[in-house]
């Protein structure tokens, strides 16, 4: 039975990682099978080549995985990869045919991992390890000498700053001390634990680092660098004692972190509050925010202890340190730092306030197309653009919530279009735009308790975890009736900011639960207005650099009676009906599939980087695949007449394929559409336990369930959604609704 190199349990079968932290350590793969991986671990592999679809990479000689471009955080010919690169994946899992699928890992250093083992077939062992006699075992004596310094003795780690050869017997290793000290495990026996550790190199900034964090130093690549790491480690104000108080240099001026991308190399000092704090294996990574920009600051104590334990979030610092550059992102290596008092503390917050106030409002509004009922609600509009703008600002994470439909999607690419060159403007890491931007479909229209457990979850994880900001929670066509106040509640528990915007008219509930809320009915409006249009505006008045980008989003977000304000928009965008139509069809179908996922670079190729062929292609499928549902629903509709008013009925359960695109709600508008013929007429679906109710006039459906409610008062009949017309039912009582809900319309008419 071996030990958990982590936290030193017992493991089963004499592995070396136990269960919880498997994706702590990565492994090198020293086998020749795929069906001796282990699915969810990370491994070290090589880049082989690229496909249009994806990544090549080795783990193995004669064993190859293939990263799917859809795995990447990234898009594909962006990465910077070149065949023979060292990279960090992690095995998602092998298929029977022994195809490996891999999947992204943020971290690609030894340093972000919490530690390194080598998997020979099923055999788990520490690189050190490497050669040993398998039936032999350490002396009594050379465990008493490792006993406190394992990673000094054992190891050949970065830690150590230098590389150590290993010989058959551990004994007779060896440390290297700046080149000038060589004594071997034997000698070292003979010493005591503190003259051990006299012997070692001092700790190296770039420790492991915990999981799910990447820290923005370069690995030492040999003994030279080691010795160069150690030495300037020895020297730094951050490895003293930290009773110790820091020095700053007399001499230096302050500089603005928007300008250190220019100073790389240069001993600067910044002044700003620190926006967060993340403890990694190695240095502490604080965020330090100015009124021009981000930065991190790494600090440097011992690896895995906190340094500056008394600077939280929110505190007025002043730094002094270097400039570097590490794999595109600017940081600084941090020689003295200190907490600000007093005036100056209270200057640097004024500032902050001032320049935050400054930007964050936009200077106006101006609707796409001149629409009209988007002015009258400009009010509301801007008070939501700087609430995104103040929370890019702030660096404050930002999620978007939005209908898994093609006016959802719209609405949320158009947020996304706008707002990620802000983060990436604001912040020196180039993968900050993942970090402070989320955009999240909803299977449901409504932001219910399920949408908005999931979401408190990992915020308060990434708060707990990663010492982040709680979000800032922007609801796009969702959140404004109050079958989503429970959700919204359980966010506002939290103090989470957030901020509705929907073309429908809002329940009066709606209006105390939320910080922002943008709706027609509070300013009186009525309008032919989508989700996507109104929110397309406001993503111009967030950013109206990209403004020409989104004019053809409005005419994209409606399927029938499209404005001509926004037709005539699209087509002077380059986008006329045919190509307008593709664009939503296509949008439509992917947004079925993963409803739940945002699908960031495929939604964006459909939108605004595609060329024509992605959409035809999938608009074609589109078409094929409506179009059959439509003849076999066509076929077993069932039609009445009920007091003036002509139904069309359609068994969802038993005519429609329930698990494939179309979705019922789309199917049953489509329906709708072609069988109304402008007369009083009426589009019911009903399945086991929910159906959905289209009508040629204003019915309201909430008014349908109260009436069917009392009409089959043992079916539990209650509105499960305004937007998509959705009733829900005890499926017991299915006839009994069916006939209360007919009835009712019927009234309603």
């Amino acid at each position: 039975m071996g030990s958990c190199i982590i936290c030193g349990v017992d493991v089963d079968g004499g592995g070396r990682i136990c269960d919880p932290h498997q994706e702590d350590v990565v492994f090198d793969y020293r086998g020749n099978s795929p069906d001796q991986l282990v699915s969810d671990r990370f491994y070290r592999g090589v880049v082989d080549g690229y496909a249009e679809f994806g990544v090549f990479v080795d783990l193995a000689p004669g064993v190859t995985g293939l990263l799917h471009r859809s795995e990447l955080d990234r898009r594909l010919d962006s990465l910077d990869w070149e065949p023979g690169d060292e990279v960090f994946v992690q095995v998602k899992g092998v298929r029977d045919n022994g195809n490996i699928d891999l999947a992204w890992s943020i971290r690609q250093a030894d340093r972000e991992f919490r530690g390194v083992l080598v998997q020979d077939g099923d055999t788990e062992f520490l690189p050190e390890e490497d050669g040993d006699d398998a039936g032999e075992e350490a002396t009594e004596d050379d465990r008493a000498a490792d006993e406190t310094t394992e990673d000094v003795v054992d190891e050949t780690t970065e830690n150590e700053g230098a590389v150590d050869e290993t010989t058959e017997d551990v004994a007779d290793e060896t440390i290297e001390n700046e080149g000038a000290v060589d004594e071997t495990t034997e000698d070292a026996a003979d010493e005591t634990e503190g003259d051990a550790a006299d012997d070692a190199t001092g700790p190296d900034e770039t420790g492991d680092a915990d999981e799910g964090e990447s820290v923005d130093a370069e690995p030492v690549e040999d003994a030279t660098d080691a010795e160069e790491s150690a030495s300037s480690e020895s020297e730094s104000p951050d490895a003293t004692d930290d009773d110790e108080p820091d020095e700053l240099d007399g001499d230096r001026e302050r500089v603005e972190i928007g300008t250190l991308s220019e100073a790389v190399g240069d001993a600067v000092r910044i002044d700003g509050e620190v926006v967060g704090v993340r403890q990694t294996g190695g240095p502490t990574v604080f965020e330090v925010r100015d009124e021009t920009g981000v930065v991190d600051v790494a600090a440097f104590v011992e690896p895995g202890v906190r340094a500056y334990p008394d600077v939280e979030v929110g505190d007025a610092v002043r730094i002094d340190g270097e400039v570097e550059s590490h794999r595109g992102d600017v940081q600084v290596e941090s020689e003295a730092l200190v907490l600000l008092e007093g005036e100056d503390a209270e200057s640097v917050r004024r500032r902050l306030a001032e320049a935050l106030t400054d930007e964050a409002r936009p200077e106006g509004l101006q609707p796409l197309a001149g629409d009209e009922t988007v002015a009258q609600l400009a009010d509301g509009l801007l008070d939501a653009a700087e609430a995104v703008r103040r929370a890019v600002l702030e660096s404050r994470p930002i999620v978007v919530r939005h209908p898994a439909t093609a006016d959802g999607y719209v609405a949320g690419a158009a947020i996304e279009r706008a707002v990620l060159p802000l983060i990436r403007d604001e912040h020196a890491k180039s993968d900050a735009e993942y970090h402070y931007f989320t955009r999240r479909p909803l299977d449901d229209p409504v932001y219910g308790m399920d949408a908005a457990t999931n979401d408190a979850t990992r915020m308060l994880q990434d708060r707990d975890r990663h010492d982040e900001k709680l979000p800032l929670f922007l609801l796009v066509g969702t959140g404004s009736t109050v079958e989503s106040a429970d959700g919204i509640d359980l966010l506002s528990v939290y103090g989470v900011d957030a901020v509705v915007v929907d073309a429908e008219v809002a329940d009066p509930e709606t209006r105390e639960a939320v910080d922002t809320l943008v709706s027609p009915e509070i300013e009186s409006v009525e309008g032919d207005l989508s989700t996507g249009a109104l929110v397309a505006s406001l993503a111009s008045a967030i950013n109206d650099e990209i403004r020409a980008d989104l004019r053809h989003l409005p005419a994209v977000s409606y399927w029938a009676e499209t404005p001509d304000r926004y037709v005539d928009l699209a087509r002077d965008a380059g986008y006329d009906v045919e190509r307008v139509a593709e664009l939503r069809e296509a949008v439509a179908l992917e947004a079925y599939y993963q409803s739940y996922q945002d699908k960031r670079e495929l939604v964006a190729d459909l939108l605004f980087e595609d060329g024509g062929n992605l959409a035809a292609h999938v608009s074609e499928q589109f078409r094929e695949k409506l179009e059959t549902e439509v003849e076999t629903a066509t076929a077993n509709v069932v039609t009445e007449a009920v007091d003036g008013v002509e139904f069309d009925v359609l068994d969802t359960d038993g005519y429609t394929h329930r698990y494939d695109f179309p979705p019922t709600p789309l199917l049953l508008d489509d329906l709708h559409r072609r069988r109304a013929n402008g007369e009083a007429h009426a589009t019911v679906g009903i399945g086991t336990d929910e159906l959905y109710i289209r009508t040629s006039e204003g019915v309201s459906v909430r008014d349908v369930a109260e009436r069917a409610a009392e009409l089959a008062p043992a079916a539990d009949v209650t509105t499960a959604g305004l937007r998509e017309g959705k009733i829900e039912f005890l499926s017991g009582e299915r006839d009994a609704v069916e006939d209360a809900v007919v009835a009712a319309v019927a009234e309603a008419f």
